[in-house]
């Protein structure tokens, strides 16, 4: 087995005790550090010559950096880790930090340019990196400690680290299937006790993915020098990489937490109004977002997620849907018109881009996808990319046009989203995108991101206010309806000498589409008209004023019913979309009873449905043709009608009231019939109204009220 201990520091994880003791060591290496510093050559090394290829360390508590130019040469062959390997004419790389460097896509300082910056553009796969250091420790009778290497924390893709042929530690895993990558992570490694002091050959194999140029400039390899050095003063210089890694990772944990907030906020907010569709997309463009974080947390800390699903996963899936997800908002958000065409663009744009940048990453770019086909593939994807910017501008154009005062305050939101978006492609132009404010790094995205919330929220403060403003005056509105409608619907039931008359109306809404009328002609006689109007709501409310009003007028012509409902017909076909059954009853003095049926449920009589003609609801067709129905109310005789809300009234298990039960309760008195139908389960307007003739002087028989309701109703 092979002797092989990495040191890694995982922050979260380390004492506070040992904390400050890595930086009391670091800080006693400084003096002998500086020391060394003075010395020609690299810093921190002596420039003595032992043989041509050898430099001369000198160790005490202190670190070199492994700077001077290093043996380099592309491929791969296993025999270069051999220490007598002849690498006299392999390629000079110099390690050195250039001065005033920056990481492109950090922007960090510190950054020495990958090969691909260095004579060796749009090489990927094996390269290997070679030196030959002489160690020597700075006092003879210092106690020998353990070596070790601290690799940059930037690297392309993976490494293997070898001493002497012995390999020491790595970064990924190599087989013979392939190599796996993660991003790159803190990592520092012990050498074996064998290898303390005197002459050692370092070799690094180093392997990049053929998709990694697509994402970042400047890569290949190593992009900062390698430490040597007693493993105390390693493991503290260890401590600060992951120091600088939670500095860079801290404004993200915050990114992370506002955007939670925003999809909580968001789908809140739908929930409560469904119709409101921008909502539910703000809330998936903010949760898809989160998932990008976190993906992105998880691989700056741990080596959990591969860094080929975890490209695939975040430039093939999340930042496409995140693209197409912010369009859809805005498009929603605007209230744009032809929204299924719409969503259709956007889809098929979305699905484009994914695939063709697919094939410009891992797994299948360089395996699948030939490396060539990147002439074609990159503006390929670019386009599309473009396209679906392009389609934002225009959704915010049409958006300004239709509300100039809300597309204007929305238009910094839209330019901030489109930013953060778009923050690759702006990598490649060598643009700054992050800031180190307090020695943090927070980048243009986050910025981006964080001040779209902020402006976004305002616009949702703004929109809820005036939804609120059109609720109120929508409520106002119904108010109004439902007292004009409570003037229409008769409270109180005219006396009619000889008869009982008995009604009932309950509306399932604060605005009902049930009306009724009874109507004295003078002679002793009444006209009863029931129905029931198409729609619900405000609209329904609208139309049964309508109809009362209309009724009224009518009457004072003719209260035959066939000359009510026909003239009703032709009121209504004067009126678009306006509907409604409706039944007719005329009943004189001497009982005798004249019916007509505009597709309406058919009267009861004496507790038995009537046989009646059933004609087309009002208000369908010019050439109606209604056929009248007449019975005679005999002493004792009851009629009675009622509205479907009784018939389709409906329980927990979804179980209608129906027809059995409404004949079977049809000889009990009205509020009987509309109670028991509300019990049952109130779904629309119940009204139930009856007539019936007096004998000897007394009205027709109530129902005993000797049981409670929900017991005579389950009896029915």
């Amino acid at each position: 087995m092979r002797q092989v201990q990495e040191l890694s520091w995982f922050p979260k994880a380390q004492s506070q005790a040992r904390h400050w003791l890595a930086v009391a060591v670091c800080l006693m290496a400084l003096p002998l550090a500086a020391a060394a510093a003075d010395a020609p050559g690299p810093k921190g090394v002596s420039s003595t010559n032992h043989g041509a290829d050898f430099k001369t360390a000198v160790l005490g508590t202190s670190t070199v950096e492994l700077t001077w130019p290093w043996r380099f040469h592309t491929g791969d062959n296993m025999a270069w880790v051999q220490p007598g390997f002849d690498d006299s004419t392999w390629d000079a790389m110099d390690l050195t930090l250039p001065q005033g460097s920056k990481d492109p896509y950090l922007g960090s300082t510190g950054f020495v340019p990958g090969w691909t910056m260095r004579g060796y553009a749009g090489y990927t796969g094996y390269a290997w990196y070679r030196m030959r250091v002489n160690v020597q420790e700075n006092d003879a009778n210092s106690s020998k400690s353990d070596l070790a290497l601290k690799m940059p924390v930037d690297v392309d893709d993976a490494y293997q680290v070898y001493v002497n042929g012995q390999l020491v530690g790595d970064f990924g895993r190599f087989s013979a299937h392939g190599v796996t990558s993660y991003l790159t992570l803190p990592r520092a490694f012990t050498l074996p006790a064998n290898l303390s002091t005197g002459p050692m050959t370092i070799a690094i194999r180093v392997w990049m993915d053929p998709a990694t140029p697509m994402s970042n400039p400047d890569t290949g390899g190593l992009h900062g020098p390698v430490l040597l050095g007693q493993a105390a003063p390693v493991l503290a210089m260890l401590h600060m990489d992951w120091d600088a890694v939670d500095h860079g990772q801290a404004s993200r944990i915050l990114e992370t937490g506002i955007l939670l907030l925003g999809t909580l906020v968001a789908l809140v907010l739908y929930l409560l109004d469904r119709r409101e569709k921008a909502y539910f997309w703000l809330g998936t463009a903010c949760a898809v977002s989160v998932v990008q974080a976190i993906v992105l947390l998880i691989a700056n800390y741990t080596t959990w997620i591969q860094a080929t699903p975890e490209m695939f996963l975040l430039d093939v899936l999340l930042r496409p849907a995140l693209i197409g997800l912010w369009v859809l908002f805005w498009a929603y958000w605007f209230r744009l018109g032809r929204m299924a065409r719409l969503r259709k663009m956007i889809v098929v744009m979305t699905v484009l881009l994914a695939v063709s940048m697919a094939m410009l990453r891992a797994p299948l770019f360089g395996r699948a996808v030939p490396v060539r086909y990147e002439l074609l593939l990159s503006p390929l994807s670019l386009l599309f990319k473009l396209l679906l910017g392009a389609l934002l501008v225009w959704v915010t154009w049409e958006g300004m046009r239709r509300d100039n005062t809300g597309g204007w305050l929305a238009l910094p939101a839209v330019a901030l989203v489109a930013l953060s978006l778009y923050q690759e492609d702006m990598l490649l132009s060598h643009l700054p995108l992050n800031f180190f404010p307090f020695g943090f790094a927070v980048s243009i995205n986050q910025i981006a991101v964080v001040l779209s919330l902020c402006i976004i929220t305002v616009l949702l403060m703004r929109r809820f206010l005036r939804s609120l403003r059109e609720r109120e005056q929508w409520q106002l509105e119904i108010d109004q309806a439902r007292q004009v409608q409570q003037l229409l619907i008769p409270e109180a039931i005219p006396s009619i000498p000889g008869f009982a008359i008995e009604s009932e109306y309950r509306p399932a809404t604060e605005v009902g589409g049930d009306f009724f009328q009874i109507l004295p002609d003078k002679v002793g006689g009444v006209l009863i008209v029931l129905g029931d109007v198409t729609g619900k709501g405000l609209q329904a409310g609208m139309l049964v004023a309508l109809i009362v009003g209309a009724i009224r007028t009518i009457v004072e012509t003719s209260y035959e019913p066939q000359y009510v409902l026909q003239t009703l017909n032709r009121r209504l076909r004067d009126r678009a979309q306006a509907a409604a059954t409706c039944v007719a009853m005329h009943v004189e003095a001497s009982g005798t009873t004249t019916i007509v049926n505009a597709g309406h449920l058919a009267p009861y009589f004496n507790g038995k449905e009537l046989a009646v003609e059933n004609n087309l609801p009002l208000g369908l067709t010019d050439a109606l043709q209604l056929e009248e129905t007449r019975v005679t109310l005999q002493p004792l005789d009851r009629l009675i009608v009622l509205t479907d809300g009784v018939i389709e009234a409906r329980n927990d298990q979804k179980e209608l009231f129906g027809f059995n039960r409404a004949r079977s309760i049809s000889h009990l008195p009205a509020s009987f019939i509309a109670r028991a139908a509300q019990i049952f389960g109130q779904d629309d307007d119940i009204t139930v109204l009856s007539i019936s003739r007096e004998g000897s002087g007394k009205h027709v028989a109530m129902a005993p009220k000797t049981e409670p309701l929900s017991t005579q109703v389950a009896k029915a």
